[in-house]
């Protein structure tokens, strides 16, 4: 009998038998009996190992997106580095994972005020979240798991959050041994009330906190759906910011629809880099840098100086991206023709799609014929383009 895709996927990844609506399987999978056979993770690099921005942030602010699809939320007075951390060893290394997300205290803050706080989140496009069926009586329960490490021992919060609704719950768990590997598995409710909208903006938002004012802490732990109130959103969090020797790392996140246990738990969904990365792109789009004389696309002279260059884009992007990023420098560009006319001011975007952007390259006088063909090209090592459509 010939061997299905995803016998084959099994063989190859050494997969564990997970379960099925509860009860553990005895043998490997077969038709039907993997939850989640041909869906992709809720998740997006959960295994944190696509960083298109970069692989240091220095004393990240609010609403910095890190290493790709996940951002950090910061009110308080110390200074955290977040790094993409190659694994070598440990639990989560042992586990199959080869980097994490770290996030380093630099600067303490011994006393959160009422409303500090540092968080590490991830948004998930709404439509990706239909499979939920919230708001009906056959809404699904949710399980998070994840591979984290702490200095800080002691609880600490996760929190989901409905932007739709402003609903949200969380749960606690606890790191019991200072600087180890440890995988949590937290269980959350179906949330029959609460509706996720069917379409391309934000679902839900998905923050592990690692450290809370009061105003996070003065009520009761929100373990039941409701409307969202911010006194019990992360009641017990420990403060992970109250020392420079503190770190927290995290790696192997999978949020799967269904109640798991530590022992049915069905195995991480390991993409392709190539896969993740693709996935990636549909919010945060990069091309370079680039080696010096790369092209970023083809175009024409308008007027006498500029010229207008389309850029394709590798997949369709969430929504129009709201912003171009550069090098920051105009010679890194150039305009090709017969012959090279550097930049003199960094590319500006003039019309930008879900498909495709008009880039324009800037040189204040180079005497070339309007309508001329033209090639944007780089002209350093540094040179990029990048659009964003994040949630």
């Amino acid at each position: 009998m010939a061997l299905s895709k995803i016998d084959v996927a099994n063989m190859v990844t050494g997969a564990t038998p997970v379960a099925n609506g509860g009860t553990a399987l005895t043998s490997g999978f077969v038709n039907g009996s993997d939850p989640r056979p041909l869906s992709k993770p809720l998740i997006m690099n959960g295994n944190m190992a696509v960083a298109q921005r970069g692989t240091s942030f220095a004393d990240v602010g609010d609403g910095v997106y890190t290493l790709d699809r996940f951002e950090t939320q910061k009110n308080n007075d110390g200074a955290v580095t977040v790094t993409q951390e190659a694994l070598t060893s440990g639990n989560a290394y042992n586990a199959g994972f080869r980097t994490a997300l770290k996030c380093d205290v630099t600067t303490a803050d011994g006393t959160l005020a009422t409303t500090q706080r540092f968080q590490i989140q991830q948004i998930i496009e709404a439509q990706n979240l239909q499979s939920l069926k919230f708001g009906t009586a056959n809404a699904e329960k949710l399980t998070l798991a994840f591979w984290v490490k702490a200095t800080k021992t002691g609880t600490h919060i996760v929190r989901l959050f409905l932007y739709d609704d402003d609903r949200s719950v969380s749960a606690s768990y606890t790191v019991s041994s200072s600087n180890t590997w440890e995988h949590k598995v937290l269980n959350f409710p179906a949330d029959t009330t609460g509706v996720i909208d069917n379409d391309n903006g934000a679902g839900m938002q998905v923050n592990w906190f690692m450290g809370a004012g009061a105003s996070f802490q003065s009520g009761t732990l929100a373990t039941t759906w409701g409307t969202n109130t911010t006194a019990n959103d992360a009641v017990g969090q420990v403060n992970g910011l109250d020392s420079t020797s503190n770190n927290f790392h995290l790696t192997g996140v999978q949020l799967e629809v269904g109640e798991y246990t530590s022992s049915t738990l069905p195995p991480f969904q390991h993409e392709s880099y190539g896969d993740n990365l693709v996935r990636c792109q549909r919010y945060y789009y990069k091309i370079g840098p680039m080696v010096d004389g790369e092209y970023f696309g083809d175009g024409n002279i308008d007027g006498s100086n500029d010229a207008q260059i389309l850029v394709p884009f590798a997949v369709t992007m969430r929504t129009n991206p709201t912003a171009i990023e550069t090098s920051g420098t105009g010679s890194h560009y150039t305009i090709r023709l017969t012959q090279d006319n550097d930049c003199d001011a960094v590319p500006v975007f003039s019309n930008t799609g879900i498909e495709s952007a008009m880039v324009i390259f800037k040189k204040s006088s180079h005497g070339l014929t309007n309508g001329a063909a033209a090639l944007g090209r780089s002209n350093n090592d540094a040179a990029y383009l990048a659009w964003s459509a994040e949630l």
